[in-house]
């Protein structure tokens, strides 16, 4: 396991990865992908129990998915720094023939990729039919999965998330980003998504709240309570509020920058707010 400050040390360097893969192309979404990466970086290096090597069948580990596949590039570089691909690979973000396409794609065979996302709703039953895989394997081990506020506005979750309730789908624990912004602006303005989590419990689901979703402590411990409350008979819900651009000061408090790159006077403005720590690829 990593110490605190380690992590802190990999989340800047993540957030690095993210701006640098988005300019080089002057493509791809770098702002929730900012906003997600405490997240990233605990559940892949502190919370999951994982095998060495990859399968797709990810039998006798935990899994992730996926859903607001937009948000790949903190996706890409957490996998990387985790050892699924070489380092180097993110210089081939979003380039012709690429693995590491905009949206995870399955067909080329990235090792840490399970499904291809992006289009918005469905990750929510991808995740709900491999926890039930793993219950009929009787592998014990977790499905996670992380889900954009604003793609809630999609009527498959709904009937996803009261399936795994009414079919006690207790190995599951989906995670949703609650940033307020989504591409056409603020989830409020956009269409309103009440109570978040009052509405997964009333659906049957066991929800916690990580009230600091870029606080590393907070995310840490909300993971592990929704790890203790897994195989009780209830799907369990993590409703985390972050800051969509994250770390870097322009880029926050606004939807902006959902899906739109920095151009080279910006990306040295953003890194040097996030000081190389780990070296750069």
């Amino acid at each position: 396991m990593a110490t605190i400050s380690e992590l802190e040390e990999l989340v800047v360097q993540v957030r690095r990865d993210i701006l640098r893969m988005v300019h080089k192309v002057n493509s791809g979404h770098p702002g929730g992908s900012l906003g997600c990466t405490e997240f990233f970086v605990t559940l892949y290096n502190e919370i999951m129990d994982l095998k060495e090597g990859f399968d797709m069948d990810g039998d006798g580990e935990d899994v992730f998915f996926l859903s607001n596949g937009h948000i790949s590039p903190v996706f890409y570089s957490v996998l990387a720094r985790r050892g699924y691909f070489p380092l180097e690979e993110l210089h081939t973000f979003r380039l012709i023939n690429s693995r590491l396409q905009g949206h995870p794609t399955t067909h080329e065979g990235l090792p840490g990729i399970r499904v291809a996302s992006g289009s918005l709703g469905q990750g929510m039953s991808v995740a709900l039919g491999a926890a039930l895989a793993k219950k009929l394997n009787k592998d014990d081990h977790l499905v996670y999965s992380l889900h954009g506020d604003g793609e809630l506005q999609e009527g498959q979750n709904w009937e996803a998330i009261m399936f795994a309730a009414a079919h006690k789908v207790d190995n599951l624990i989906a995670t949703v980003d609650r940033n307020g912004q989504q591409i056409d602006g603020p989830t409020e303005k956009v269409m309103p998504l009440g109570d978040v989590p009052e509405k997964f419990r009333a659906f049957g689901w066991d929800v916690l709240e990580i009230e600091n979703g870029n606080d590393l402590g907070q995310v840490i411990e909300g993971l592990k309570e929704a790890k203790r409350r897994t195989g009780k008979g209830r799907p369990v819900c993590i409703v985390m509020t972050t800051m969509m651009g994250n770390g870097v000061d322009f880029m926050m408090h606004t939807h902006a920058w959902h899906g739109k790159a920095p151009n080279d006077e910006q990306l040295e403005t953003a890194l040097a707010q996030n000081p190389e720590t780990l070296g750069d690829y």
